[in-house]
């Protein structure tokens, strides 16, 4: 008997042996998990491969070209790690996990990394580019035409539309007949075949390009006068509109000193490595400069800048009360239509549900211009509707709180769809007990209801004030942040950190994207660590009630 159980096959196990595996050979075994091949599994690999070659050779030749050589090291890496992986029949769980895992890093983990690292630099209008390119800004900048300047017949043309596209100078060397098209980069020659000269050099066609007309070019008469195309000599800039001049730059970068001359005032300006741009003895900078590491300089400007600091905490005060209110409010509204309707004296549910949704069925950005409208001064239907002469979006508190009904009538819907949800996940059983042992509604909702309802929507709730907390729609399409103090243009009342950052990166006065970057990671780090103590304190109450 003992025998028979332990002889082939058999799952008795002999003690200080492994137990005994499928008597299928490897390869069968293998077999199992790779379903065969069909034709057009294959033409799909085939394509998404070439694919995958076709991005990584067309990034490859601007990292050769900017000689960037650890990132072209990791983007082969990269490309021959998928050619292996889909190549072969190994590895099937990271042939699913890959594919999400690179859009992660491309689409969040690289942009957040990005703004990280602009944070610690003074990029921003004036501070783009590196040394040599501010360099030949200065240089193009001062150019001015002297006595014998070389002059040249020019036709102004664009690749995209004549109203907005960028422009280029097309211009004829009169002792040779050469044409060239210039543009803030430089000036490059043209093939004959290319273009159409008239009698006397002017350009009248070029291939893949639109001659801009007369009224054309006057209607853009400041975007010629201001392009400046660098030479060799000096720069080519436009006497008019059908000629151009190469003049002479008067402010000349002289490498021994590392500074910038003016040939006229005799001024010298030094370049100043820690700010990024060339300063004079008196201080004054000149305008263009160059993207350098400041450190923290942005983060103390933040923090200890009067100027940045009091808007910025007045600002994520009201980016508190505007989060937490809008999503306080809207949660008691919604769960308190939620529980009128989960009543089962109630009837017609399903009617007035579907009305109480509809602002939530509409487009968020097209209602909030239609609130913005409704709270106008003179012609509102609020002010018209109750008989009042309140300029909601003049003054700061008004201002706030129309910001906050028109968030708590959009966003209530959305509070009673879930709270609905939850509610009917609760077993009347429980409130019946209560009601059994004598407890008023009020109590039996206090002590059942709504634990159990906060269980179920907290992260809800959380996931709402984050969203809130980076609301820009609300505020951008009704008060577009104001109204604004007579001193600070930059900083309105009704303001989020989110649209103060963005009139810091895109504002009239001049971006400062190292700065908004700065604040960018001030907002991140606030929601990251209000959402940690909220999920905490959110499992902590699952454990009590679970």
């Amino acid at each position: 008997m003992s025998a028979s159980l332990s002889g082939p096959g058999s799952a008795t196990q002999t003690p200080g042996r492994e137990p005994a595996r499928s008597g299928l050979p490897r390869k069968s075994r293998d077999a199992r998990y790779h379903a065969p091949i069909t034709l057009t599994g294959l033409v799909v690999k085939v394509v998404l491969l070439g694919l995958v070659a076709g991005i990584a050779i067309w990034a490859a030749f601007p990292l050769i070209e900017a000689k960037y050589w650890v990132g072209l090291a990791i983007l082969l890496a990269t490309t021959a790690g998928l050619f292996y992986l889909y190549l072969t029949p190994q590895h099937i769980p990271a042939k699913y996990l890959i594919p999400g895992t690179i859009f992660l890093i491309v689409f969040q983990v690289f942009p957040v990394l990005y703004t990280a690292s602009t944070a610690f630099t003074n990029f921003g209008d004036g501070h783009r580019g590196d040394k040599s390119d501010a360099i030949v800004a200065i240089q193009s900048s001062s150019v001015k035409q002297v006595p014998g300047s070389a002059q040249y017949p020019l036709s102004v043309a664009t690749k995209g539309d004549p109203t907005t596209g960028p422009l280029v100078f097309l211009v004829t060397d009169p002792k040779s007949g050469t044409v060239s098209i210039g543009d803030a980069d430089g000036l490059k020659a043209l093939d004959a075949g290319q273009v159409t000269v008239a009698p006397g050099g002017k350009v009248t066609a070029a291939e893949g390009y639109t001659i801009l007309n007369f009224g054309q070019a006057s209607a853009r008469s400041k975007d010629i006068t201001d392009l400046v195309v660098p030479t060799s000599g000096g720069a080519l800039r436009s006497s008019g509109l059908s000629r151009a001049y190469e003049g002479t730059a008067v402010r000349a970068y002289d490498e021994g000193c590392d500074c910038i001359k003016d040939s006229e005032s005799g001024k010298i300006w030094t370049a100043d490595e820690s700010v990024g741009s060339f300063v004079a003895p008196d201080g004054e900078r000149l305008a263009q400069g160059w993207k350098v590491n400041v450190g923290l300089e942005n983060f103390s400007r933040v923090l200890t800048d009067p100027n940045i600091s009091g808007p910025f905490f007045g600002t994520l005060v009201w980016n508190f009360a505007f989060a937490i209110g809008s999503t306080g409010f809207t949660f008691l509204l919604g769960m308190g239509i939620a529980l009128a309707l989960h009543s089962p004296r109630m009837r017609g549910t399903n009617l007035y549900r579907m009305v109480l949704i509809l602002p939530y069925a509409m487009p968020s950005f097209a209602m909030l211009l239609v609130w913005r409208d409704m709270f106008n001064t003179d012609f509102g239907l609020v002010n018209n509707l109750f008989g009042l002469g309140v300029d909601w979006f003049g003054e700061a508190w008004s201002a706030r709180l129309a910001v906050l009904l028109v968030q708590l009538w959009l966003g209530y819907p959305y509070m009673f769809l879930v709270a609905t949800g939850a509610l009917q996940a609760i077993p009347r059983e429980l409130t019946e007990a209560t009601s059994v042992d004598g407890a008023t509604p009020f109590q039996s909702f206090k002590a059942v209801t709504l634990p159990l309802l906060l269980v179920a929507i907290s992260p809800l709730l959380i996931a709402s004030f984050a969203y809130n907390f980076n609301n820009i729609n609300a505020i951008w399409f009704t008060t577009e942040g104001g109204p604004f103090p007579a001193d600070n243009p930059r900083s309105g009342a009704t303001d989020l950190l989110i649209t103060y950052t963005y009139r810091l990166a895109f504002g009239a006065q001049g971006a400062e994207y190292g700065l908004a970057a700065t604040v960018s990671i001030f907002i991140f780090a606030i929601v990251a660590v209000v959402s940690a103590i909220s999920f905490s304190r959110t499992r902590r109450q699952e454990e009590v009630y679970s």
